[in-house]
């Protein structure tokens, strides 16, 4: 154990060095800033700790073996998490047999007395739910004084784990369809976000147990509780050594059949492939990026230190209701290697404005497109300082034809603009573009990425032994678009 808390001793000095040398004054306004008082908010919803256990199946029922799957303390997630420059977590420890009696007995007082021992940062209560008839999702309980209930219910009733020995029994499609009922019958409702999708995938657009399909099912049966999909997976130190060399064999992410795209799963990362599908059939679908932390890759495992690489950015305030309600809205980018750490994508015509997962009504007339983004000065967890060498301006158009989803695909999407350094002014601590888009009839959407690749122009299938530090991505939620009536 020495080493271990020497390694977390070091770790934690050197996050609260990199922690001062990022912070950036954010107070002046610009014209591209929405007003209000809501802010980025960065943050990571799948983090696991020591109840995400392994099971003695010797005994009846079987016992949990704590620590089993996952090393850390609830308050050691939350102080690192702090300490690499989020805001908030969500606590997703795996499910099992009779699990919900650990998350409600044991788990859940080792976050009440987490959000004491670390102020500063939001500790939301959910879980890493054994979706049936499918692989995992993240829960999100809303923060109330029923939250452990709320959560128990849940787990005890439909986590497909639950069950034990007859998990099948929960593991139908029909079981999934009575729980996502039950769970937009909820006051408050949770969300449920699908994690690493296409992880099980063995060729591009072949999918296995997450499929689209199912989950356009699960969000016409609960649209208020299911958002969308983890974009980023965790795990992308897989690559990694516990020396910090990069081994060879590695395989970024853990997607040991069809690999992820710049360390983006393959249904966000293809320009008009599934993600372009759900958002051309007008459906408001969001992505996100995880650590899907177990243990550091330092003690010999896949995985960085929540926030230490990926972030999902939420536009909120600094409270639980408010950064539910934008990840809800789809107020959100992603970013890795902070490349960057604020993003504006807005959509403008004549008096009327909107941003990152907003909708503008526009007619028949061009609408100005503006981007502004802030690629920090500092080093990032690698001692780097990568810049933004491209950002691609995306659109696609919203038909609510029967093909896109037949076909997963949305042949109208395309990267309408390219924009490079010289094409981009600096406002103060911001650089900053915009774009005529053309009048259209249809409505539609725009979308932003951006890379520290200049010269790759879309995101390439990651090899093995590949450095995630050297392939930086970060992407935008829509701006949707709808037509006056």
């Amino acid at each position: 154990m020495s080493r271990v808390k020497e390694i977390i001793s070091t770790t934690i000095a050197l996050a609260l060095l990199s922690a001062c040398a990022k912070t950036v004054s954010t107070s002046d306004n610009y014209d591209f800033k929405p007003a209000g008082n809501k802010q980025w908010l960065a943050g990571d919803h799948h983090i696991h700790g020591k109840f995400s256990a392994k099971w003695d199946t010797s005994t009846q029922p079987p016992t949990p073996i704590l620590f089993g799957d996952a090393h850390y303390f609830t308050a050691l997630n939350a102080q690192m998490a702090k300490q690499h420059g989020l805001q908030w977590m969500v606590t997703t420890d795996h499910g099992g047999p009779k699990h919900s009696r650990v998350n409600l007995e044991q788990a859940y007082p080792e976050l009440v007395a987490s959000r004491k021992a670390v102020p500063g940062i939001l500790q939301f209560y959910g879980m890493e739910f054994d979706t049936p008839n499918a692989r995992h999702s993240t829960l999100i309980i809303p923060h109330t004084d029923e939250e452990a209930q709320q959560l128990y219910t849940i787990e005890s009733q439909f986590n497909r784990r639950e069950a034990f020995p007859n998990e099948f029994e929960r593991d139908t499609e029909v079981f999934m369809l009575k729980t996502l009922k039950a769970m937009q019958a909820m006051s408050p409702r949770p969300v449920l976000s699908m994690n690493h999708p296409a992880r099980q995938a063995d060729e591009l657009g072949r999918f296995k147990r997450v499929t689209p399909e199912k989950m356009r099912l699960w969000q016409d049966t609960a649209p208020d509780v299911i958002t969308g999909m983890t974009g980023i997976p965790g795990h992308q130190a897989a690559t990694i050594n516990p020396d910090g060399s990069i081994d060879p064999e590695g395989t970024r992410a853990e997607y040991y059949g069809y690999p992820t795209h710049g360390g983006t799963d393959q249904m966000t990362a293809i320009v008009g492939g599934v993600w372009d599908s759900f958002l051309g059939e007008g459906r408001r679908w969001s992505i996100t990026a995880v650590s899907d932390s177990h243990a550091h890759y330092t003690e010999g495992r896949t995985d960085f230190w929540p926030g230490e690489y990926a972030k999902t950015y939420v536009y909120a305030q600094q409270d639980y209701d408010s950064v539910l309600d934008g990840l809800r809205g789809g107020n959100v980018f992603v970013t890795t290697g902070d490349l960057i750490t604020e993003l504006y994508v807005s959509m403008s015509q004549s008096e009327k404005t909107a941003s990152i997962g907003e909708t503008l009504v526009t007619d028949n007339k061009p609408a100005t497109v503006t981007i502004a983004f802030l690629d920090p000065d500092t080093l990032n967890y690698h001692d780097d300082n990568p810049s933004v060498g491209r950002v691609d301006l995306i659109y696609g158009e919203v038909h609510g034809n029967k093909e896109f989803a037949t076909n997963n695909v949305n042949p109208t999407t395309e990267v309408i603009n390219r924009f490079y350094p010289d094409d981009w002014s600096r406002q103060g601590n911001y650089q900053v573009m915009t774009f005529e888009l053309p009048a259209s009839e249809s409505a539609g959407y725009i979308r932003v990425r951006g890379t520290n690749r200049a010269e790759e122009l879309e995101p390439q299938p990651d090899v093995k032994g590949e450095n995630p530090w050297t392939d930086l991505w970060f992407y935008s939620n829509p701006v949707y678009i709808d037509k006056a009536k």
